[in-house]
């Protein structure tokens, strides 16, 4: 086992709840629409496939940071990719574009909270995103520990919170579940929804480091994390489709599902909102709050600041159109992934061992990791029919 520096040691529900809690969000609220528009059993057999290729994924990247003595991304390019008179600029303009996507995320995640606080309660939004920010970036100012504590009651709560409405569903008026075929467009864009509503990439150096290295307790925490995930995708698809029938619409499942069920429901979804919200929060900002430190050498305390006030400042701002910048993360995406996986092939080659991926880490699994990871931000420009 390598040496792993941790600022805090986690327990094994902690650290699968920072994988669950960076992973759930908006994107596993807009599976139900996508998959209204395919045959059902369609929906299970991507659903599947695509929770192996991304375990594949997570774990690869598990033990690039592993071999890394738990480095996140941006050092891991450093010791692994990026080579010659380059190198420095490179990793800063990685450092920069990755930061800027993480940065730009998170402001979303704050707009986001406020707009649930002016619904439910009538608060201004500026003062809604000042009060949500001071909240949110507090667990993550006192470190990885309350992180991973907030995030497995999030967790816990929000699997409560979809229990509730599964059964409330079931003892309902049900309609049938889609059996149509309509285009494969339609399942290009239905794997590249769940494709990305199940990836926690950037949070597996946090297992990694907060699980002290342990092999055993890492790969069972991602495929937990990652399950979890995959279980919630399930139970929100499958209730708003019984649910809502074909009144399914891009408002995402719980706005349908109020209409169902009642306005109670609504209550409801501003809670799971806020949950999901606060976790990916919590992940995004711990995960730059730690690059920032690693490429700065700043404190983990200035690092945070760096890291998370820069997104509230941008949500002040009113920058609420992120469409041509969602094309940019996703290309951003697309080449961190690929980044990954070239530093991965060569750390597995210098390591000459590979103690968490083994057989599954070879050449062909690689390179189908990242033809999965194109085809996913191709089929986000897929048209829906």
């Amino acid at each position: 086992m390598k040496e792993i520096k941790t600022e805090a040691n986690l327990t094994f529900f902690e650290a699968t709840s920072i994988i669950v809690g960076h992973g759930v969000g908006s994107g596993i609220l807009a599976v139900p629409y996508l998959a209204s528009r395919n045959d059902w059993k369609d929906m299970l057999w991507i659903m599947a496939v695509v929770y192996l290729i991304n375990l594949l994924m997570h774990y690869m990247i598990a033990e690039l940071s592993y071999n890394n003595h738990g480095a996140q991304f941006i050092k891991c390019f450093e010791k692994e990719l990026f080579v010659g008179r380059f190198k420095t600029f490179a990793t800063w303009l990685a450092f920069g574009l990755l930061g800027i996507s993480v940065v730009m995320n998170v402001s979303g995640f704050i707009a986001g909270a406020a707009a649930v606080f002016k619904a439910w309660f009538g608060i201004p939004t500026w003062i809604g995103m000042i009060l949500y920010y001071v909240i949110a970036a507090s667990v993550v100012l006192f470190g990885m520990k309350l992180v991973g504590i907030c995030e497995k009651i999030s967790v816990g709560s929000m699997i409560a919170v979809i229990g509730v409405l599964f059964v409330a569903t079931l003892l309902s008026e049900i309609s049938p579940l889609p059996t149509e075929f309509i285009a494969t467009s339609n399942l290009v864009a239905l794997f590249s929804m769940i494709s990305f509503s199940m990836s926690a990439v950037m949070s597996v150096p946090q297992v990694v480091k907060g699980l002290q290295g342990n092999v055993g307790r890492i790969r069972a925490s991602i495929a937990a994390g990652t399950g979890i995930n995959l279980g919630l995708m399930l139970l929100i698809t499958f209730m708003t489709l019984l649910g809502a029938g074909t009144d399914v619409t891009q408002d995402g499942a719980l706005v349908d599902l109020a209409r169902h069920l009642g306005g109670w429901v609504s209550i409801v979804g501003y809670i799971f909102s806020l949950l999901a919200l606060s976790t990916s929060f919590w992940a995004n900002t711990l995960n730059l709050r730690d690059i920032v430190a690693e490429q700065t050498k700043w404190s983990r305390r200035r690092s945070w600041l760096i890291s998370s006030l820069p997104c509230l400042i941008i949500a002040l701002l009113g920058v609420s159109s992120f469409v041509g910048f969602t094309r940019l993360a996703s290309v951003v995406q697309v080449l961190a992934g690929v980044g990954i996986i070239i530093s991965y092939n060569r750390s597995r080659k210098r390591e000459g061992t590979s103690v968490i991926c083994g057989f599954l880490g070879k050449l062909p699994f690689q390179i189908l990791v990242v033809i999965s990871s194109i085809f996913a931000t191709v089929g986000a420009l897929a048209k829906v029919l």
